[in-house]
């Protein structure tokens, strides 16, 4: 072959298909990988920095894993750390339920005093109370022209007066003939009553509003009523109740058994004229006021007696038949007669059964003359005109009675005037809290005494007739104010060392200006940074306790301090600190308490240790090391901490410890708030670790897409141009065959010649 010899058109049409071979192939080479610079001899620059590129992005790719791992690291601690606070939530609820419970302790530790007269408005007390006066308006007593002034001598009761009937005709009507029936001639014990004006079964009359009831029959005393007797002097025909109301007896029609006598007695006995002493069922009937009822000459005379006015109410007939009244028929009527007021008795004479209401304390007014004191009933005593019992209530009685005797009632009843009880029942009177009541000028000057103020209210007509209804007469109260003084603790000190870490208090009592304390509401707020509370009873007992915070605690105690002292310890006398009792169904309840807490914490370990990802547990106190660029200069160090309950400052709780009061509760809350505190500081750190993380992340993936694209941009094939290069190679190629089949042909048509 070396011995063929190409013509010079050959050989250039060879050259040429050579050429345009070559570069096909490059272009093809080019299309297929995308790339016009495919190995270093394409060019080494491009080649070199490209290769470099793709090989920094290479080495970030790999990093990126790692830092996805970190990513997923970063958020199970997230995860732990949520599920950790709400764990602590938890227990914040049990401690608050500790909180909200019975506090633990049915009494807590407390001393306490008595003041005597303290109230919460004042602490002070009233020991220095002293009594003042009261005076009402002038009362005038029963002389001509009623200005002339009482005195303390000035009777209770009138002058008694006569109701004399006219002449009433016997039973055979051989008087005067008005209405036959009754006998008023002769001697009335001895007359019966009957005919037909006569009272018959459950009639009544009415005297001075006593009742005195006629019954059919003979008296029974084997069922005589409570308190009641039987007269058996007037043959055992009246039964009375010692106060006024009598039953008349009047046997049957064929045998009467009541008289005159026995009715006229039965009017006495109402009206105050005579008396019943009651004892062992039978009664003494004897005179008291007044003049007893008589019959002169078939004439019928009653009197008042002094301690009220005469009214009978009855049938007519009756009343007719005894002579008093003109009327007839079965219909009531009333027959009066009234009392004398003269110089010596009150120009307003105090009704029957009038009462004073004296500081709660009963006087009532009695148409009576004052028992004896060996009548008198046990537990009360006589003196002059006055019965009073041991408990200040009295009774003055209207006959006999005196301006004097209103006057001791009142006081006893103030206490101004102190009283003795014999054995015998008489009545004396012994200092009391203030100056015996007087009248001075006419004018009642009353001692309110120290015990309380004075409060005077009445029924009937005893505040008017004894001036104490005001000018106008239409007051319904007489009241007075004691002289208050200064507080029994006025000026002394209470003080409290410090308990159980509180401010020590050191209080003076006083009117409540100048830093002084007044009232309770004061004192406890003096108190309460000492962790200390007061109360006052209604017996005016001060008691100072330990506040709920310290209900396990005991004042005064070297552990707990609170110890007591002042001035004030001088003045009162404080009981001995008392020690707190446990309740113990409060206590067991804050027990149960404890044990659910504790399990809560045991769940923080666990949770805690099962924050792990890929091996790694930022809960557990472990380290993330991350790596951010491919010469591992540029790190992030993340230190996890370990989220145990000790690393939480979170105590496990013992049960009689722990929750057995609001103390150790808060101190339990207070841990617990600290631990929520610290996860939410590591919640913090994590998210923002996180966050660069996460930034760090993008920031390599978008690195990786520029490194890339630099190093295509330098090496990547115009794929455009490339084709179109193909294709001219193509045609060039075909060309260039062509050329050289021509170039064969013409040569070989020589070489025929040649032939």
């Amino acid at each position: 072959m070396s011995n063929v010899v190409l013509s010079a058109s050959v050989r250039q049409n060879l050259l040429s298909l050579q050429s345009t071979a070559d570069l096909l192939s490059t272009t093809q080479n080019r299309l297929a990988s995308g790339k016009k610079v495919n190995t270093a001899l394409d060019n080494p620059t491009n080649f070199f920095t490209a290769a470099g590129l793709d090989s920094r992005a290479s080495d970030i790719n790999n990093l990126l894993d790692g830092i996805g791992n970190g990513v997923q690291i970063l958020q199970a601690a997230n995860t732990g750390i949520t599920s950790l606070q709400k764990l602590i939530d938890t227990a914040k609820s049990i401690a608050n339920q500790a909180l909200q419970s019975n506090v633990g302790y049915s009494t807590k530790s407390n001393v306490s005093t008595q003041i005597t007269g303290a109230t919460p408005d004042d602490l002070r007390g009233t020991t220095s109370y002293t009594s003042a006066n009261a005076v009402s308006k002038v009362v005038v007593d029963g002389t001509a022209g009623g200005a002339h002034p009482i005195t303390s001598t000035t009777t209770l009761g009138a002058t008694s007066t006569s109701l004399a009937g006219v002449a009433a005709p016997n039973g055979a009507g051989t008087a005067a003939s008005l209405a036959p029936g009754l006998t008023l001639i002769g001697t009335p014990g001895a007359t019966t009553i009957q005919g037909s004006s006569a009272p018959v079964d459950g009639d009544t009359l009415m005297v001075n509003g006593k009742t005195i009831t006629f019954r059919a029959g003979t008296a029974q005393t084997a069922v005589l009523p409570a308190g009641s007797g039987i007269n058996n002097a007037g043959a055992g025909n009246l039964i009375t109740d010692g106060n006024g109301n009598t039953t008349v007896y009047l046997g049957s029609t064929g045998t009467p058994k009541a008289t005159v006598q026995d009715l006229t007695d039965a009017i006495d006995l109402a009206s105050g004229v005579k008396k019943a002493l009651i004892s062992n069922g039978q009664a003494a009937v004897s005179h008291s006021s007044g003049t007893d009822a008589g019959i002169i000459g078939g004439v019928l005379t009653l009197t008042t007696g002094t301690g009220s006015d005469l009214s009978i109410t009855g049938h007519a007939d009756l009343l007719n038949g005894l002579g008093l009244t003109s009327s007839l028929g079965s219909g009531d009527v009333t027959v009066t007669q009234p009392r004398q007021i003269t110089a010596g008795s009150l120009g307003t004479l105090i009704e029957d059964g009038s009462t004073l209401n004296v500081n709660g304390k009963t006087i009532t007014f009695k148409n009576s003359a004052p028992p004896l004191a060996a009548n008198v009933a046990s537990g009360s005593g006589v003196l002059n005109g006055v019965v009073a019992d041991a408990n200040g209530n009295s009774t003055v009685y209207l006959q006999g009675g005196t301006m004097a005797d209103v006057l001791t009632a009142i006081d006893i009843a103030t206490g101004a005037q102190g009283k003795s009880i014999s054995a015998g029942g008489a009545l004396s009177l012994t200092p009391g809290t203030g100056v015996a009541s007087q009248v001075v000028a006419g004018a009642l000057k009353i001692s309110t005494g120290t015990s309380s103020d004075l409060t005077i209210s009445a029924t009937g007509n005893a505040l008017v007739a004894l001036g104490l209804a005001g000018n106008t007469g239409t007051n319904t109260t007489f009241t007075a104010t004691r002289s208050a003084g200064i507080g029994g603790v006025s000026g002394k000190t209470l003080s409290f060392s410090s308990f159980k870490g509180g401010t020590p208090v050191n209080v003076t009592f006083g009117d409540g200006t100048n830093g002084t304390v007044k009232t309770l509401a004061q004192l406890n707020v003096a108190l309460k940074a000492n962790n200390m509370s007061a109360s006052l009873d209604a017996t005016g007992t001060l008691v100072i306790a330990a506040g709920n915070d310290y209900a396990s605690s005991t004042l005064g105690s070297t552990l707990d301090g609170g110890a007591i002292g002042g001035t004030i310890t001088s003045a009162l006398t404080f009981t001995v600190p008392n020690p707190p009792v446990e309740d113990l169904t409060s206590q067991a309840a804050r027990a149960n308490l404890v044990r659910q807490y504790n399990n809560v914490i045991e769940q923080i370990t666990t949770t805690s240790q099962d924050a792990s990802f890929n091996g790694v547990n930022l809960l557990a106190g472990d380290t993330l090391k991350l790596v951010f660029n491919e010469t591992g200069k540029s790190t992030l160090n993340i230190v996890g901490t370990a989220l145990t309950p000790a690393g939480l400052g979170v105590p496990t709780l013992t049960i009689g410890t722990d929750f057995i009061d609001n103390a150790a509760t808060n101190k339990t809350m207070a841990a617990l708030n600290v631990a929520s505190t610290t996860l939410r500081s590591q919640a913090s750190s994590l998210g923002s670790n996180l966050s660069i993380v996460q930034i760090r992340q993008e920031f390599a993936k978008n690195l990786i897409n520029v490194l890339q694209t630099g190093s295509s941009n330098l090496t990547l094939a115009d794929t455009n141009e490339e084709a179109a290069n193909s294709q001219a190679l193509s045609t060039r190629q075909s060309i260039a065959v062509s050329a050289l089949a021509l170039a064969n042909q013409s040569q070989q048509s020589v070489l025929k010649l040649l032939q």
